[in-house]
């Protein structure tokens, strides 16, 4: 609105703002995303990604948190706003925009279903991303498909610049770890002794503990922790474009 455009109430009906959460982690070699079914209208029974409506006193980022403190019982994972997602009829209850946040957990919980949920699951991303289509709407509730697929397109891609692939390891990790969780976000293999040069040889990346594990089996490898370099120069990138 113009500052010389007066407000008309009539021509403005109300709006609702919710957050929607792409939860993200590994289990068993494979990237999941936390769902929930849907236990009412609308799109009663389908899955839909985690979230909800905000609350008048909070923060967008706020109502994210406690949404999946909800949900999970986890505090301070990785947490940052992904995108705006408002097109009139996203929602067939009213006009209803959404701001979405991408999120990462290294150690998935056991996860409940909120109050207007029947169940919450953790759920491997291939399996509501059809690889032929760019969204696959029918697979999840609202818009839920395109959102969910566009905050996979940002871990994917944050990977390359940033040290994003530490928040999906606890505290200490290997190389060999580290380099599993590239492997899968990106849906490639990668030559282990060209990986470990570039992230040992990248400034600030990785710290090393020194400690050693075998918690991989084979020979003791060493542990290393997040570093204080979060923008990664050069880049790790990706062999070729990835889809699901």
């Amino acid at each position: 609105m113009s500052g010389t455009e007066t407000y008309d109430p009539s021509k403005y009906p109300p709006i609702a703002v919710t957050v929607d959460i792409v939860l993200l982690t590994i289990i068993q070699d494979s990237l999941a995303a936390l769902l929930i079914r849907r236990g009412a209208e609308p799109f009663k029974d389908s899955y839909a990604l985690p979230g909800g409506f905000v609350q008048p006193d909070e923060t967008l980022a706020a109502a994210a948190a406690r949404e999946l403190e909800e949900e999970t019982g986890a505090r301070g994972m990785h947490l940052e706003q992904l995108g705006t997602y408002g097109d009139p009829g996203r929602d067939p209850r009213m006009r209803v925009v959404s701001v979405a946040y991408l999120a990462l957990i290294p150690n998935p919980p056991e996860v409940v279903g909120g109050s207007d949920a029947t169940s919450a699951e953790w759920s491997p991303v291939a399996s509501f991303l059809d690889s032929t289509l760019p969204e696959t709407p029918s697979l999840l509730a609202f818009d839920h498909s395109r959102i969910l697929r566009d905050g996979v397109d940002r871990a994917r891609g944050k990977l390359e610049y940033t040290g994003l692939a530490t928040a999906f390891c606890p505290d200490e990790f290997t190389v060999g770890e580290l380099r599993r969780v590239y492997e899968i976000v990106w849906g490639v293999d990668l030559d282990a002794r060209n990986f470990h040069r570039k992230v040992t040889g990248t400034l600030g990346f990785l710290e090393p503990t020194g400690e050693m594990t075998t918690r991989g089996g084979g020979r003791p490898a060493q542990l290393f922790r997040q570093g204080p370099t979060q923008s990664l120069n050069p880049p790790i990138l990706r062999p070729s474009p990835t889809v699901i």
